[in-house]
Formats: structure tokens, sequence, C-alpha cells
């Protein structure tokens, strides 16, 4: 009786200490997650300053859209921009984008066009038509320009065809909805901020699991560890037919030109968003995602690059901006956010507006760091 005794004294101490670890394990695990959590503190609403006309770029043929920006060797701040024939209209996105370059001594303007960068190649490529939702980055002494581009397949498109894509709504069986469904993501590489582009004869990839249909709105970063990650915006698999539900996925490379492995956990499911624009930030060491939410900017957040949430300070803008003279601009669309870095830090966050009277223009808010 009593060795039973002993035993069981034994068996409960041993239980004690067995709880006791794990108690201290959980509690090291929750010190550690709210460590992490606690560097999620940047607030880029806060650091959204005022706009000037000098902020503003402007073009009287073409609607200005989506914009990043890069430092050259010549140590002036060079823009890329999207731009669409305002003769085709608004839509023409899809059939007549065009990437064009212009320098500023500020990498918030004012702006002075300089080139057309990159142009759609036309019959027997896969960029055949439009270039557009590019970004711009240097990496390792070379220019990556990525972008988006579509074709008509094995179909001639006749003037009066090309035209009812440019001006026509997306329909499931429409011809735009056959050239949306061709949407690809490519990469132009140079030396030199001026070019010439080095192109080539296929997509980075095609859409695979977890998204489908096709690929759009790429972002690239350094990765921390070495090695690249992309975000980009594809359709979600389960959608209906007739209707189109956008999400976002993550692809990891070692090199900017790939191969680029797509990853299986999505960057946002369920939820209509695009235009990602990622960074790492080396301070917080987390990476942060901004995106349009169709009414408003939202800014998500990882430690790791694949597994994301909103960030504490989630909701970023309405659809509006301030001026240095004190007015609230309220736009259409404030969409194709970008955010330009330097020394680390982001200095400047770019954006494509379009105004309720249907004109548009880029802008370039400057941001306190």
């Amino acid at each position: 009786m009593m060795k039973k005794t002993k035993n069981f004294k034994l068996i409960s101490m041993q239980t004690i200490l067995q709880c006791l670890t794990m108690l201290l394990m959980a509690v090291s695990l929750s010190i550690q997650a709210n460590e992490i959590k606690s560097t999620d503190n940047y607030n880029l609403t806060e650091a959204m300053q005022a706009v000037s006309q000098d902020n503003i770029f402007y073009d009287k043929e073409y609607y200005n859209w989506g914009s990043s920006i890069v430092k050259g060797d010549d140590g002036r701040y060079h823009l890329f921009y999207d731009q669409m024939p305002r003769k085709h209209g608004f839509f023409s996105w899809l059939t007549d984008g065009r990437v064009s370059r212009a320098v500023s001594d500020s990498p918030t303007g004012p702006w002075e066009h300089v080139q057309v960068a990159l142009e759609a190649r036309g019959d027997g490529h896969w960029d055949q038509y439009t270039v557009h939702c590019h970004k711009i980055y240097k990496f390792d002494g070379k220019y990556y320009l990525y972008y988006m581009s579509t074709n008509s397949g094995d179909m001639k498109l006749t003037p009066a065809q090309l035209e009812e894509v440019r001006r026509s709504r997306w329909k499931p069986d429409n011809l735009r909805g056959m050239m949306r469904l061709n949407q690809r993501i490519g990469v132009a590489v140079a030396d030199s901020v001026e070019g010439p582009w080095k192109r080539f004869d296929k997509p980075l990839f095609e859409p695979e699991f977890p998204i489908a249909n096709m690929s759009n709105n790429t972002s690239v970063t350094k990765r921390p560890d070495g090695g690249y990650l992309m975000i980009i915006r594809g359709d979600q698999p389960d959608q209906k037919r007739d209707e189109i539900i956008r999400m976002q996925a993550v692809l990891l490379a070692d090199h900017p030109l790939g191969p680029w492995k797509m990853q299986p956990k999505p960057v946002v499911k369920d939820y209509n968003s695009e235009d990602p624009e990622v960074w790492y930030d080396a301070e917080r060491k987390r990476y942060y995602s901004l995106y349009h939410a169709f009414g408003y900017m939202g800014m998500i957040t990882s430690t790791d690059g694949l597994n994301w949430q909103r960030a504490k300070h989630y909701k970023v803008s309405d659809k509006s901006y301030k001026t240095t003279d004190g007015r609230l601009v309220e736009v259409h669309r404030f969409e194709r956010p970008g955010i330009y870095l330097e020394n680390g830090k982001p200095v400047v966050m770019t954006a494509g507006i379009k105004m309720p009277d249907g004109d548009t223009h880029s802008v370039f808010i400057p941001l306190k760091h």
C-alpha cells in the first residue's frame, strides 16, 4: 500500500512538472507572438501628406494611370507610368496600353515625359495587345519592368472587333471576356533605365491554384533571407461563370526572372481586391502589401510572406486626397497604389486617379518618414 502511494506521488510530481513546462512554453510563445504583433505599427494614413500641383501628372492625349518609381544611375528619379489613348476610351487599357517614362529631380515630381518605354509587340507574340499594370525595379544592377499583356489567340481581330473590345463592358462570352482571360504577366530587362528592353517569348508563368483563369497586377520585393517574392491578382477558382471575384496569390523565386513557384495559400480570398503593392520593412521585420478594395485602400501584413492578415492600421484611405491649399478632393477611382522606398523607408505613395467627370491623372503623395 505504501509503495503504491509513493508511485502515486511520483506520478503526480511528474505531471505537475510537465504542466509547468507546457505552461512556460505557452507563455514564451505568447510573448513571441506579442513581440511580432507589436512590430505591426506602420500607420500609412498618418504618413500621407498634402498634395501640391507639382505632385500631379496629367497628359492631354493619354489617360495617365498607375505609376512606379526607380532611382537611376544618373541620380535622378525615373517614373514609369501606364497610359491609354484618350481617343480609344479609358477601357482601352486591355487593348492599347503602353508604359512611358518621365524624369524628375524629386520622387514626388514635377515629371517630364521623355520616352515611350514599352508597347505591345503585335501579331505572333504572347504580348500582342497592350502593355499595362507594370512595376519597375532595380535588382543587382539591372532594371526589371514587369507588365501585363494579352492576345486574341488564333483569332485575327478586325478593326470593328478591336473597337468592340475597346468600348464594351466585360461579359463571359464576348470578345472582351476572351481577351481578359488571356492576360498574363511578363518581364522586360535592361542594363539602363533608358533601355533597350529585352523581352521573352513566353510569360513568366501560367495561372494555377490557388488562382484561376488569368494573371494581372504584379508586385515584387526582395526577401530578407534571399530570393524574391511576388504577389499577383487572378480569379477565384470557384466563382460563377457570370461573375468576377478577384483574389491574390504569392509566388517565390531565386531570381527576378524566375522560375516563379506558386504558393498554395492565397494572400487574399473571398474578398474582392486588386492592385497589390508589396514591400519588405526591414525595421519591423515584416512584409506589407497595399491594395485597393473598390471603395478604399487597405493594407495587409505578414512576417513570412506566406501567411497574411489585416495590418493594425488596415484602412489607409477613402477615395480622396488632401491638397496643400486645404481642399479635400473626392474622386471616382483611387487605384493602382504604389510605394516608393528610399533607404528602406516609404517616401512616396503613387496612385491612379479618375475624377467624377471621367478625367484621369497620376498623383504622388509625399509620405512623412
